[in-house]
């Protein structure tokens, strides 16, 4: 092992569990501070210039305060893609990516209109868009994040039209109707909180994340009714979903009146996913 990836280990091993501190130091040495794959698999060792040896220092300041590795990047991958983040949207997750995959898979004709509601950074509209959906609108609320979703929208050579819309207050949602309606709204509740790692409390936005104890299920309901209008005929409603409110999830849209709802389980086991037809 080289001195410089022994020392990337010694000073974050209180921090990380084995395996996850093996992937940090791959990152390091090599997406960060250029360093051959090769050469660190092998031991070879190496003399970090002044200025690398700097950086360094500051990327494991920077995870010694819990700070994501993808937030100091600034980039996360996405299904194979790298998008542009930062502490003003959610890091992509691969459950998420599990809810794209699933689109892709159900949905082969690529001239149907998809809405995306609550993009955060993009990576569900954008990678749809990618994917050859001629039609892709995505709307969030945070200035910060629409930003960000337009700026992976470029770089990535998507074509997904971006509006800020509050789908709470506004009152100008429009009369355009949508094949699918996609969302992974906030869905953590305030009595997870606890049980949440400090990466994600402490950077990541709280108002991507949390939802009231009292009323959970509050933005799948209003996206649900708003798609009582918004959906063609044969529409359908994609969710990602909290684990533990499925059935709840489920029976919210039997009452609004929509049809054939399934829950899907992630890679996990988990229920992760809810989809149902207008």
């Amino acid at each position: 092992m080289n001195r410089v990836s022994a020392y990337i280990r010694q000073s974050l091993q209180d921090l990380y569990p084995p395996q996850e501190l093996k992937s940090l130091v791959m990152m390091i040495c090599c997406d960060m501070l250029g360093m051959d794959a090769l050469d660190i698999y092998l031991g070879k060792d190496i003399n970090l210039s002044e200025s690398k040896q700097h950086e360094l220092e500051n990327i494991l300041l920077r995870l010694r305060k819990n700070e994501p590795i993808q937030y100091i990047r600034g980039v996360a991958s996405f299904l194979g893609r790298p998008f542009q983040v930062a502490p003003g949207v959610l890091i992509p997750r691969p459950e998420t990516a599990e809810l794209v995959e699933l689109i892709i898979s159900e949905n082969k004709n690529r001239f149907i209109r998809i809405l995306d509601v609550g993009t955060g950074s993009g990576c569900i509209a954008v990678s749809l868009s990618l994917e050859g959906y001629k039609d892709v609108v995505a709307w969030d609320i945070s200035d910060d994040a629409l930003a960000i979703a337009r700026t992976n929208n470029e770089v990535l050579g998507a074509n997904v039209l971006f509006e800020k819309k509050d789908v709470f207050a506004d009152q100008s949602i429009g009369s355009a109707k949508f094949d699918i309606i996609v969302s992974n709204p906030p869905y953590v509740t305030e009595a997870e909180r606890e049980e949440m790692e400090l990466n994600v409390l402490d950077w990541e936005p709280e108002l991507a994340l949390f939802v009231s104890d009292n009323d959970p299920l509050c933005f799948y309901r209003c996206i649900a009714i708003l798609g009582r209008e918004l959906l063609t005929g044969e529409g359908q409603l994609y969710f990602e979903i909290n684990r533990a409110y499925g059935v709840e999830t489920v029976s919210m849209l039997t009452d609004l009146g929509y049809r054939n709802p399934r829950i899907i389980k992630d890679i996990s086991g988990n229920d992760r996913i809810v989809t149902a037809y207008k």
